[in-house]
């Protein structure tokens, strides 16, 4: 695949300055959800514009992929592209790479009519990697495990995240 050494060297230079100045690796993310129309949502973070939307079976308008299809494209697309960085950083030759990402799930959670111990996210998740490289297995194998244990994605699929929930209700009714 192209840009190898592009990628090699843009690494090399965050590795040089995140550990010179570890907070420049510091941030924090904020993606704002509204909903437009029915269950479709509008999500805006920094330039990027998009939007999630719910099948019609469901009571969506159908116009856009889904919350599950955005989170199985995060992790099949993070692991991708970390497999690639460390790819460049080991100098190993890409020809083809994919991430096949598949999750189970029962609706009946999400809707309320599943057994009580039913979750309503995965119940599993699985990927596939299919890689065409003439590099030796080993080093195949060394990048394709360090691409995994540094996965930001890979990380929140498997293990449970602190979630702090805030809330602020603005009345529109004029109380007399």
């Amino acid at each position: 695949m192209k840009d190898t050494e592009k990628i090699k060297v843009a690494l090399e230079r965050c590795k040089k300055a995140f550990t010179l100045k570890p907070a420049m690796g510091k941030d924090t993310a904020v993606s704002k959800v509204r909903m437009v129309n029915g269950l479709t949502c509008e999500i805006n973070e920094g330039n990027w514009k998009f939007s999630v939307d719910m099948p019609e079976g469901i009571g969506g308008n159908n116009t856009a992929p889904t919350p599950g299809v955005y989170g199985r494209a995060a992790l099949g697309s993070c692991l991708a592209i970390g497999y690639m960085m460390k790819a460049a950083e080991l100098s190993i030759p890409i020809k083809n790479l994919e991430v096949e990402v598949q999750a189970d799930f029962d609706d009946g959670a999400l809707l309320g009519t599943a057994d009580k111990n039913i979750p309503p996210g995965y119940l599993e998740v699985r990927y596939t990697i299919t890689i065409e490289s003439d590099a030796p297995k080993e080093k195949i194998m060394q990048m394709l495990d360090d691409g995994d244990k540094h996965s930001p994605y890979l990380d929140v699929f498997s293990r449970a995240q602190k979630c702090v929930r805030k809330i602020n209700i603005i009345t529109t009714k004029i109380n007399n």
